[in-house]
């Protein structure tokens, strides 16, 4: 598949922002690296508040690290070399190469003025001027892997922001790499939108987008037929599958909740209780709330049915309630003071009801919260559910400790500028010497930095055990779940779902060989 000493590759757009391009890009690496391919996934820039700490120490986004694992490959910030985190409607945290760069407008990054934070180097425009260290990630993983399947971001014929893009048609132009371009069929139009999306991009542009993949399908294929064959006859371009609806595998999302505030967390059916009772967990969705994915390993567990809630009444027949987390500490605060959830939270550590806090919602539940530098509202007073003071730090804190907990080996990642200062109660994480290396405890009340420690699966076990114990529910974990092992399942769908439904041999070609010359122009273009 190497071409001169340089692999293959592909980009996958889509006609909007959560078409699926996360899920096909993994489901093509797990396809490949299944026919003895190496290949790894790439995206140039990322707007996610979910995100993963390689082993080197570099913060890029979840579903790169999730495509990567699909790939079979250890992630590393090659794969995302720009990663955005919100902190508000107008602004982010700009991540270059895995490390935080500073705030910045929406405007500024894209082209406009307004610029950064005080004290801080960024400039207006600061995207156009990224796009050469972006390809030459590129061409590094192209110059070690056989094949780099790329993931776009939102749509390519966000006409306003073509001119500094430096992760759809502008890498695909940079890189000259063939874009198959994925449409959400549940949403709806999604002819128009096929044609539309081609219609509206210049005829250079134009010239790389290669086909079409139809995501989400629902019923009979040959009532889709029809049509398929008049877009190809409307663009000249074939669409190389038809991927079914499955439940399931919204895995490590980039964009928001995969349901709705109320809805479960998972899209299939909760898996009956291997004991008595269900076990019910409610998650507070807090404002900018990140890595919401801590809690797939709890619904994971058969019987445990997990929630995301905004109301206090909610958390009423909760077994445990947890608190995740957030870009936005203080401003989680405040919600949950004008909700009433914080008043609910207090009522349940005096009764000595389970809470469980993670990354801000564990600095929210402290004493006392010194912030400078992520809202810059300075002193701020806590829940004070635990006796800890946390200040905000300028640098940020990137790690993959490993520790013990409740007695049981436990791992996770540490993304956080919040530096906890613990005053009180007991270590929730230690080190084989007895050393306290994070967190506090306090009656049933728990905080830790830790991201993904409940995918550590003897210490979820354990530490369920506690909250149906302390909840008075005759739940008992199931001994076999396996966290690793159910997401090994769901990425190996994701391969199926390629190699049953795609044309696999058309994607193949495009990879090793380009888009092929001579597809038509669509008229209008860009304007």
């Amino acid at each position: 598949m190497s071409r001169g000493g340089r692999g293959g590759g592909l980009l996958i757009a889509g006609t909007t922002s959560d078409a699926g391009k996360s899920v096909v890009t993994a489901g093509i690496c797990r396809w490949l690296v299944r026919r003895g391919v190496k290949v790894a996934p790439f995206k140039g820039q990322n707007m996610s508040l979910n995100s993963f700490v390689t082993r080197e120490g570099a913060e890029i986004g979840r579903a790169q690290a999730m495509q990567a694992q699909a790939a079979r490959v250890e992630p590393t910030a090659l794969m995302n070399p720009v990663l955005l985190k919100p902190g508000g409607d107008r602004s982010s945290q700009v991540v270059l190469m895995g490390r935080p760069v500073g705030e910045m407008s929406a405007r500024g990054f894209f082209g406009g003025s307004g610029g950064a934070s005080p004290g801080k180097t960024l400039h207006g425009g600061r995207q156009q001027s990224l796009l050469g260290p972006v390809l030459e990630c590129l061409e590094q993983l192209r110059g070690t892997y056989d094949a780099v399947i790329c993931e776009g971001a939102g749509s390519p014929a966000e006409i306003n922001l073509r001119r500094t893009d430096i992760v759809n048609m502008g890498i695909a132009r940079a890189a000259r790499l063939p874009v198959v371009v994925v449409g959400d069929i549940d949403r709806g139009g999604v002819f128009a939108s096929f044609f539309g999306t081609t219609a509206l991009l210049s005829p250079e542009d134009q010239e790389l987008i290669a086909g079409y993949l139809v995501n989400k399908f629902r019923g009979d294929v040959s009532l889709l037929e029809p049509g398929l064959e008049m877009l190809r006859g409307l663009t000249g371009r074939s669409t190389l599958g038809v991927l079914p609806f499955r439940h399931g595998l919204g895995i490590d999302e980039e964009d928001g909740l995969r349901v709705s505030v109320r809805g479960a967390v998972r899209e299939s059916p909760a898996a009956p209780p291997y004991g008595e009772d269900v076990l019910r967990v409610a998650v507070c969705a807090v404002p900018l709330m990140s890595n919401f994915t801590d809690v797939d390993a709890l619904a994971a567990e058969p019987g445990v049915v997990v929630r995301f809630v905004d109301r206090p009444e909610e958390l009423a027949d909760a077994d445990l309630v947890v608190v995740p987390g957030t870009r936005g500490t203080v401003k989680a605060l405040a919600w949950l003071r004008e909700r009433g959830l914080a008043d609910a939270l207090a009522r349940r550590a005096a009764e000595g009801r389970p809470v469980l806090g993670i990354c801000g919602g564990y600095q929210l539940l402290g004493e006392h919260i010194d912030d400078e530098v992520e809202s810059r509202a300075g002193a701020v007073p806590g829940l004070g559910l635990l006796p800890v003071r946390v200040r905000f730090a300028r640098e940020k804190t990137l790690a993959r400790p490993v520790g013990l907990a409740l007695g049981e080996a436990v791992e996770g990642y540490e993304i956080h500028h919040g530096v906890a200062e613990v005053r009180g109660g007991d270590a929730f994480v230690s080190d084989a010497d007895g050393r306290a290396l994070d967190g506090c405890r306090v009656g049933a009340v728990t905080g830790t930095h830790w991201h993904g420690a409940l995918e550590s699966d003897a210490f979820r076990r354990r530490f369920l055990t506690e909250v149906a114990r302390t909840a008075g529910r005759r739940f008992v974990p199931a001994p076999g779940t396996s966290f690793g092992a159910l997401r090994e399942e769901q990425l190996d769908l994701l391969g199926d779902l390629i190699e049953e439904h795609a044309d696999t041999d058309a994607l193949m070609r495009l990879i090793e060989e380009g888009a092929p010359v001579g597809l038509p122009f669509i008229p209008p273009g860009a304007p």
